[in-house]
């Protein structure tokens, strides 16, 4: 620890994590082990099958391809370290490593908001104006709308980042999670943190609310569209190339929401922490099961992947 004007400065911060559940220790580590290793394998082998496979070269996939990316990073932000502090008597971790993880979880949760919003309204070029799809959905138009999804990610965390660095942490310094969650880290802020909340507040505005209007509004104008096909096989398949992405959709946001309203209002920290799982762990694993278990593309990509390496 520093020493500066007479106030001690906190250099690293401590995880409680599950350390105050000792009798189910052991469970939750296998749990979320083998959670972390099938969200790993599925998100990349579904990232490979769909950069390997031709067929699959649509905006789409296209998507669906940086999803499994986004998803990947997200996990990855915050399982490790919390696996690793099973096996730490002292679950430590630097104020730089807490504002990098933080960071890191930021930026692909908020990409991933952008990322639901530009596959809504892939689904909606798709079905509203089938004939017109090809030229609306170009691929310089995915791979903006793609980058587009990481800047507005990356700038949002920064301007966050940029306001969290202005505060000052001098005890105490236990965060009451398994991560460093933004909440968290502004109870243990001994400055003033009205600007960060009021920034907080818009950003969840602007990637939740606003986010979830497009979304609606997609929808709304996709059901309109399924509803005057006059084939009910039409509307079948129509309705199944929007049930995953829908499907996906709820989870994310229903669990995000629900979370963040639970931290706003004082919830039981305990509780939180395992709603927190849901978002956090289990939806980056569920994602790819959500978009493959019910996708015959997926499954005949798999089977040609298959007959290519029998073949070899």
């Amino acid at each position: 620890m520093t020493v500066e004007r007479n106030i001690t400065e906190i250099t690293q911060f401590i995880l409680l994590g599950f350390s105050d559940f000792p009798r189910i220790t052991p469970v939750l580590f296998v749990t979320f082990l083998i959670i972390y290793i099938t969200s790993l394998t599925c998100n990349l082998s579904l990232l490979l099958l769909i950069r390997m496979d031709s067929h699959l070269h649509t905006p789409m996939y296209f998507f669906l391809s940086n999803l499994s990316f986004i998803d990947l990073c997200y996990v990855s932000s915050t399982v490790p370290k919390m696996l690793s502090n099973f096996f730490q008597e002292q679950q430590a971790i630097t104020l730089v490593g807490c504002i990098v993880q933080n960071f890191i979880f930021s930026t692909m949760g908020l990409s991933e908001s952008c990322l639901m919003t530009a596959m809504a309204y892939d689904r909606y070029a798709a079905i509203c104006s089938p004939l017109l799809y090809s030229s609306i959905m170009s691929p310089t138009l995915c791979v903006q709308m793609a980058l587009g999804c990481y800047m507005a990610g990356i700038t949002a965390s920064l301007s966050q980042l940029c306001a969290l660095l202005q505060l000052r942490f001098c005890g105490p310094n236990v965060i009451r999670h398994f991560f460093c969650d933004m909440p968290q880290l502004l109870k243990l802020s001994c400055t003033d943190t009205f600007f960060v909340q009021v920034l907080t507040a818009i950003l969840i505005m602007f990637f939740g609310i606003a986010s979830v209007l497009v979304i609606m509004t997609s929808y709304g104008y996709i059901f309109v569209s399924i509803m005057k096909i006059t084939s009910a096989t039409g509307r079948s398949k129509a309705f199944n190339t929007c049930a995953s992405h829908l499907t996906a959709v709820s989870l994310f946001y229903t669990s995000s929401i629900f979370v963040y309203l639970s931290s706003s209002s004082g919830g039981s920290s305990s509780f939180n922490r395992f709603a927190s799982i849901f978002y956090t762990v289990v939806i980056p694993m569920l994602n790819p099961l959500i978009y493959s278990l019910r996708n015959r593309e997926i499954k005949d990509a798999f089977h040609r992947l298959q007959k290519k390496m029998v073949c070899c």
